[in-house]
């Protein structure tokens, strides 16, 4: 398969990232012909978008850009995700950095219920829209680069269905999915006659996603020709990882072990055998100060100087510059199995005075750190936690000890961590506290569990625990939705 060698964050692309969304302007060329038969503002022009090669590059490229939006995987969407937590105080108690999702006050109305909710499916719309235009203009690229755009569009629309029914569907473990979910829009949408449609269930919308995901491992290329691309765009052992994560939410560890053996070796160290050869580094600490196209960089959201993430939106800047959240002492930060000499505390958290708080996202000034969004360390605790499921201690304990030893080479798990399947995935899931911190995992992987998010603060900055059965367990549709979508 031809490969397209182009630098997914460069300026080009977020230029024509604006014909992907919807009621986007269109693009415009100064012929005469179009200037006497001007383009409506509100018509995206099909045949102009995909009438060269380049411009449906440009489209891949802005689907990827619409992927990274601020409010979404750029940074919002996992900064929210992992505040609704336990491992996080408030300190600002400001809406536009996510209160209302830390105290469980998000209504309909609330910003952190429509930042998500818009961007998700704008990014969805931008894969729909090259999905469709790639049939309607089966000549615009060489086959095989079409089959390839096709696998990687499907592979965006499935992260993207994912983290949105993660957030506003009730967990697949609940009832099998048979709990209503989202609105599942499978077709590009350039103007908003189409706006009214139902909601499927959330065994509906999981349906869908793997199967963008199977049909995207199908054709995605087994590698690109640089680290960066390996990084930044889609390939078969993205599809598979992302795969392992979905099936573990929905309690299939079957799955989970069956595609994380595609990527994982039987034996430590643990290793990927064809593809990207994915494989933890020697430290976790490269991995997010100094080198973020590593072979652990499954998939992450990239930026330059020119091309960054700033702001409110910032995980740099809620964690570390304007400090808007302190690590909670009384959560991961006070467990003590996470010993004072691993390499993830001394490296990724910074203390001053008597609170400490996350330095994961440590440059500031400009915020050019990547955001990992699949990373090999999450795919073997998926494994190790499925493979406890499956009652296979011995496999499950590789697989952890290979994380936390990376980390902490001398701790040793005391034999009651790792005696029973039920003492094995309490500890897997408290060392994905540690090894996913600041990640945006933790909610989900509360309420994947069917468990109560815990309370946190005290006095007059705090916020009380939820259990499964209470509302604010989901982010509701926001109003921006209920007031357009007629049918739900």
């Amino acid at each position: 398969m031809k490969q397209i060698n182009v630098n997914p964050i460069r300026t080009f692309a977020l230029k024509l990232a604006v014909a992907v969304l919807p009621l986007g302007p269109a693009l415009v060329s100064c012929n005469e012909k179009e200037l006497l038969n001007p383009v409506p503002d509100t018509s995206l022009q099909d045949a102009f978008l995909f009438d060269t090669p380049e411009r449906v590059l440009g489209q891949v490229n802005g689907m990827y850009a619409a992927l990274k939006n601020g409010s979404f995987l750029g940074g919002r969407y996992l900064m929210l995700a992992d505040i609704r937590g336990e491992e996080f105080i408030n300190r600002t108690q400001n809406v536009f950095t996510g209160y209302d999702a830390w105290s469980h006050t998000v209504t309909s109305g609330s910003n952190d219920a429509s930042s998500a909710w818009g961007t998700a499916y704008t990014a969805v719309n931008a894969a729909n829209l090259i999905i469709d235009g790639l049939a309607e203009h089966p000549d615009a690229v060489p086959a095989a680069t079409a089959a390839q755009y096709l696998a990687e569009a499907k592979f965006v629309r499935a992260i993207g269905y994912f983290n949105l029914i993660t957030r506003y569907g009730q967990p697949f473990t609940k009832d099998q999915g048979a709990s209503p979910g989202i609105p599942l829009r499978l077709k590009g949408e350039k103007t908003p006659a189409n706006n009214d449609l139902a909601r499927s269930t959330v065994a509906q919308v999981y349906a869908q996603i793997l199967a963008d995901l199977e049909a995207a491992e199908t054709d995605l290329p087994l590698n690109y020709s640089t680290a960066l691309l390996n990084t930044t765009r889609a390939h078969k052992n993205s599809a598979i990882a992302l795969k392992t994560r979905v099936y573990l939410n929905m309690g299939n560890y079957a799955k989970v072990v069956e595609e994380s053996k595609k990527i994982v070796s039987d034996t430590a160290p643990f290793t990927a055998a064809t593809g990207v050869r994915h494989a933890l580094q020697s430290s976790i600490a490269p991995v997010f100060t100094t080198n973020f196209t590593t072979v652990e960089s499954i998939f992450s959201m990239p930026m330059t100087a020119l091309n960054l993430i700033s702001g409110q939106n910032s995980l740099a800047y809620i964690y570390n510059q304007n400090v808007e959240y302190n690590l909670n002492p009384s959560g991961i930060l006070g467990d003590a199995t996470w010993r004072a000499t691993d390499t993830r505390r001394t490296e990724f958290v910074r203390v001053s005075g008597t609170l400490s708080y996350l330095k994961k996202y440590n440059q500031t000034n400009p915020t050019l750190d990547y955001v990992p969004l699949i990373r090999y360390a999450e795919v073997l605790l998926n494994y190790a936690e499925a493979a406890a499921k499956m009652g296979d201690l011995q496999k499950a304990t590789a697989l952890l000890n290979a994380v936390r030893k990376r980390s902490d080479a001398t701790y040793e798990f005391p034999a009651s961590a790792t005696a029973t399947a039920d003492a094995l995935v309490k500890t897997i899931l408290i060392e994905r506290r540690i090894e996913l911190l600041g990640e945006g995992f933790r909610s989900n992987d509360l309420t994947r569990n069917l468990l109560t998010i815990p309370a946190k603060g005290s006095g007059g900055l705090s916020a009380p625990s939820i259990a499964p059965t209470q509302p604010e367990y989901i982010f509701p549709i926001p109003n921006s939705e209920l007031s357009t979508n007629k049918l739900l």
